[in-house]
């Protein structure tokens, strides 16, 4: 039998999230945070988020995105879920290779899989997904890289961080919880050297009160960090980052763990440290651990 192919509608977002549940053996997908993952996407293309169903029944469903990142144009599948009965089916190679007509068009220069800057759910393929794994093999993606998420048990500290700000006080640097009306000034920041992150800021500024957390020197920000900006709802940590100048002082852990304190505070038991590069420091700062490690695929178009 033909399945067929088309685009996803508003209307099914609980239908879809029920699917993805059923089909994803080690995560999660609510309805809020699916629809941050469609039309929540900075750059959400309704067309590039694909259903395959046979008859009424969703089968397989893939989302594509993309970015213009530093001269190079990325398109992205940051969703795919084949039905457990309709795998090995060439299901997710037909939503795939629909996918890919799409980029084509789009003039798109690499494919990535999962690893979409600013809205993403998860960094790479979890490689207990082994259908996945056979199909990024399949359709001539090729593994460049792995990505690690971190986690810290919330529970295990208060995160108190007074005597730690009091000490940098006296050097004229400022550690406290972003205003609202701080929000360009923090933005300005970040887009001089990580305008990626521009997207999780703004979703953190959307908390009341915001879920940023700065360092100023002089009245000028110097440091920043961040949670609730991206799958939101989850206890997810980031971005963070220092300015050159300062860094080495510390500022990094203090608005690090002022961070994991708001988590805890708001009753999350875990945090999760996504996408992590400086694993040493997180686990010396809160004895964070390696909890997941992820694949990251590539095909050149």
């Amino acid at each position: 039998m033909e399945y067929q192919i088309r685009t996803y509608q508003p209307e099914e977002l609980a239908e879809l999230a029920e699917f993805l549940n059923a089909n994803l053996d080690y995560d999660s997908m609510s309805e809020s945070l699916l629809k941050e993952k469609l039309e929540g996407d900075p750059v959400w293309e309704p067309e590039k988020a694909l259903i395959c169903h046979d008859g009424k029944k969703i089968i397989g469903f893939m989302q594509g995105v993309i970015r213009d990142i530093r001269g190079k144009r990325y398109g992205y599948i940051k969703l795919m879920a084949v039905e457990k009965s309709y795998r090995r089916k060439g299901v997710a190679k037909m939503l795939y290779e629909h996918l890919e007509r799409s980029f084509k068009s789009d003039k798109v220069d690499v494919v990535r899989i999962y690893d979409v800057p600013m809205n993403y759910f998860m960094p790479g393929i979890d490689p207990r997904y082994t259908e996945a794994l056979c199909f990024a093999i399949r359709m001539g993606f090729k593994r460049f890289g792995d990505a690690n998420n971190m986690v810290v048990n919330l529970g295990a500290f208060d995160w108190d961080t007074a005597e730690e700000e009091k000490a940098l006080k006296i050097h004229g640097i400022e550690v406290k919880r972003a205003d609202v009306h701080e929000k360009q000034s923090v933005l300005e920041f970040v887009k001089e050297e990580w305008a990626l992150w521009t997207h999780e800021i703004e979703m953190a500024f959307i908390d009341d009160p915001p879920s940023v957390h700065v360092a100023s020197l002089h009245r000028v920000i110097k440091a920043f960090s961040a949670h609730n900006g991206n799958n939101k709802g989850t206890g997810w940590f980031g971005p963070m980052g220092t300015h050159p100048d300062l860094r080495g002082q510390g500022i990094g852990g203090i608005l690090l763990k002022r961070c994991l304190k708001d988590m805890k505070q708001m009753g999350q038991k875990t945090a999760i440290i996504p996408w992590v590069d400086p694993i040493d420091f997180y686990a010396h700062s809160v004895n964070a651990r390696v909890d997941r490690v992820f694949w990251r695929y590539e095909k050149l178009l």
